[in-house]
């Protein structure tokens, strides 16, 4: 079973996917099942990472494939919220320059900067 949650939430910006717990070997399938839609072109998917809490290659790995799967869609990946552990690995590794590039400057909404009526 997956120590890993998730939510997804549509957003006028692009689909916002909300992440709590832990990104390894056993929360790859669901996550993949979880990410298999693919937004219109030119619109971002967020993975909102505020509630991941440990990281390791495998998590790394999806997070690599998931940005070229996008990428070759013309879509693309935005990362937000990320915490003190994944970050250390995408630092340790390198992968912090390709997923943490520098966008064009849009602000992609997370669930909590949707108001609420």
């Amino acid at each position: 079973m997956s120590s890993l949650t998730f939510t997804t939430c549509d957003n006028p910006a692009g689909p916002v996917i909300t992440l709590s717990g832990e990104m390894d070997l056993t929360s790859r399938t669901p996550l993949e099942a979880a990410t298999r839609v693919t937004p219109p072109a030119g619109t971002p998917l967020c993975l909102d990472m505020s509630g991941v809490t440990f990281m390791d290659s495998s998590g790394l790995n999806f997070l690599l494939t998931l940005r070229r799967r996008l990428a070759a869609d013309g879509s693309r990946l935005v990362l937000t919220g990320i915490r003190n552990e994944p970050m250390r690995v995408l630092a340790l590794t390198g992968a912090d320059a390709i997923l943490l590039a520098a966008d064009d400057g849009a602000h992609v909404p997370t669930p909590r900067d949707t108001p609420t009526s």
